[in-house]
């Protein structure tokens, strides 16, 4: 899968330039006392799950990863917050931007949520999402045709006018939106990368970055290390971590001591959300204490 191109959002794309290291990597890191690793599948297998499990992760650190990404600007900016990772971006001061910038899908274009500040709430109409996307690829367009007014160069190096002098490209830059797209190289660990994952596939993340972790996670791990994304989906993405109060609430209610889970509730210390988030984990909806609102 060397080089190939995983197609993402409109656009976008995800490649890999170069790897180190696979599941044996991991096995060998984490059993070097022994000299030889493990010789059968299922051995490592259940290292690696065992690695996972008990939060190992210096195992995982000894396979890294490089990929080639492009992405919109805006979604760049949530990414680059992982501060685990070597990156060298495409530079505008350099090159000029080509005319490529995101659309939504109409799907998802939704209004502000109302009881998630950084979420998305109730999908927008057909006319209304009509006009906003049409606002959209009115504003980009007119932003690129600025650009290129304030570079005075066209595509193949020639100059649009000749009698007016063109704009440094560092500073004609400021006026392109966050909607465009970017490019950049970036090298991180696995143990890093399965971090990322782990918040930006997650059905919370942002769609836009959550459809670059989906295709790195499900494109890339699943067939550069198999065993570990296989432990990574149980343990992590699919498994729960709960907090001391959590696990006592579960705990009445595993013995069947409802009122005992509701006082404990009530006493946890844990917040509304925090709460909703305990029951929608253990598939509670409907039959939770009584205390849950």
């Amino acid at each position: 899968m060397l080089y190939t191109p995983f197609p993402v959002l409109d656009h976008g794309f995800v490649r890999v330039v170069d790897y180190m290291g696979d599941d044996g990597a991991i096995v060998q890191a984490a059993r070097v006392s022994y000299g030889r690793g493990t010789r059968r599948v299922s051995q490592d297998r259940g290292l690696i799950r065992y690695l996972m499990r008990q939060r190992h992760t210096t195992p995982f650190e000894m396979c890294e990863l490089k990929l080639h990404v492009k992405l919109p600007i805006f979604v760049a900016r949530q990414w680059i917050r992982h501060r685990t990772a070597n990156v060298n971006e495409y530079s505008a001061r350099y090159s000029i931007l080509d005319r490529e910038f995101y659309i939504p899908d109409e799907r998802q274009l939704a209004g502000q949520s109302a009881s998630n500040r950084q979420g998305r709430g109730e999908p927008l109409g057909g006319a209304e999402a009509a006009r906003v996307l049409a606002l959209l690829r009115e504003d980009a367009e007119r932003t690129y045709d600025r650009y290129e007014e304030f570079l005075n160069e066209r595509p193949d190096g020639g100059v649009r006018d000749p009698d007016r002098s063109g704009l440094a490209r560092e500073l004609a830059r400021m006026s392109i939106s966050l909607a465009f797209y970017t490019q950049w190289y970036w090298k991180i660990d696995l143990h890093n990368l399965l971090h990322f994952l782990s918040l930006r596939a997650d059905a919370h993340a942002q769609y836009e970055i959550r459809v670059y972790a989906e295709t790195i996670l499900d494109e890339v791990v699943r067939r550069w290390v198999p065993a570990a994304y296989e432990a990574f989906c149980d343990y992590r993405l699919g498994g729960a971590h709960l907090s001391r109060g959590g696990l006592d609430v579960v705990r009445a209610l595993l013995a069947g001591r409802r009122d005992e889970a509701e006082a404990l509730r009530a006493g946890s210390g844990l917040a509304p959300r925090e709460w909703r988030e305990l029951v929608e984990t253990l598939g509670l909806e409907g039959d939770e204490p009584a205390a849950q609102a």
